[in-house]
């Protein structure tokens, strides 16, 4: 079931971009921890790009797919 992004969610994620805090989330039963990035759009959706500690890859979330979401720290 994905997330209810209320404005207090939202605002948890975009206050992890501007200090490029880790995110754990689950998407389609996949757990990842990421650094947040940016918030963007994809087509007309909103979308998180968070990059990836080890690889340093950039993965894009289409929030409304995001189905579990918890800043963790730095």
């Amino acid at each position: 079931m994905p997330l209810r992004w209320t404005p207090e969610r939202l605002d948890q994620l975009e206050s992890a971009v501007r200090n490029g805090r880790r995110v754990a989330l689950n998407r389609r039963g996949t757990e990842y921890v990421v650094i947040a990035v940016r918030l963007t759009t994809l087509g007309n959706r909103d979308a998180f790009v968070g990059r990836v500690p080890m690889t340093g890859e950039e993965m894009t979330f289409v929030l409304e797919e995001i189905e579990e979401m918890q800043v963790v720290g730095q």
